[in-house]
């Protein structure tokens, strides 16, 4: 479960392969930014989330999870940890039937990673994109935008965006990484919340006696 939560904030880095003469479709783009521009106007949602890993062999691990997001802050919940950024600090919290311990970084340890925050602005810079055919997906007829990233040394080759054609939001997406293996995300029950509190979005130690603190600021 602690990998599943790195993927989502850690390795989601999007340094993909890409052919140095690709060129950046204006049609993908009018899609990207009309997604980017639907996030930003809501200020802040809450959704529940899918996430599957199948590996080249085509076994797959599959788990569920809630997100809140506002701005540059958000909250992740997986069944036995949890992710809070609050724009300053990272808190990821583990709990288990035997022990319970927070490891604690500044966001800027994690510069240049890809976050649920930052999703929807990821394609602007340092990416390559195409649209593809219209797909449907969780029902909906949706637009798939494939980016791929401008330098070489990539632990996944390409994202695959699905976008609803209608709404413009977000609904899922893919990734692939070098063993043939494909992280899948889809999201769910995607609302507007634009008045969460801070307080929602950063851990109290406090509230949590004999907790175990890992912070590495």
């Amino acid at each position: 479960m602690k990998k599943l939560a790195l993927v989502f904030t850690l390795v989601l880095t999007f340094l993909y392969v890409a052919d140095s003469a690709a060129q950046k479709d204006p049609k993908a783009k009018v899609v990207l930014d009309g997604m980017s521009q639907k996030f930003q106007s809501m200020k802040g949602f809450t959704a529940n989330f899918d996430f599957t890993y199948q590996d080249g062999s085509g076994s797959s691990d599959r788990q569920t999870g809630d997100i809140a997001v506002k701005c540059n802050q958000y909250r992740l919940k997986l069944p036995d940890q949890e992710i809070y950024n609050n724009g300053k600090t990272v808190w990821t919290y583990i709990q288990t039937d035997s022990y319970k311990e927070v490891t604690i970084n500044d966001v800027s340890q994690m510069e240049g990673e890809l976050t649920p925050s930052n999703i929807f602005r990821m394609y602007e810079t340092g990416f390559t994109y195409k649209l593809l055919a219209d797909k449907t997906f969780q029902g909906k007829a949706s637009q798939v935008v494939e980016l791929v990233a401008e330098k070489a040394n990539a632990p996944f080759q390409k994202v695959r965006l699905m976008i609803d054609k209608t709404t413009k939001d977000l609904l899922g997406w893919e990734m692939f990484d070098e063993q043939g293996g494909v992280f899948s995300y889809t999201f769910k029950n995607l609302k507007a919340q634009p008045s969460l509190p801070d307080t929602y979005f950063a851990f109290d130690v406090k509230m949590h006696p004999g907790i175990e603190v890992i912070d590495l600021r």
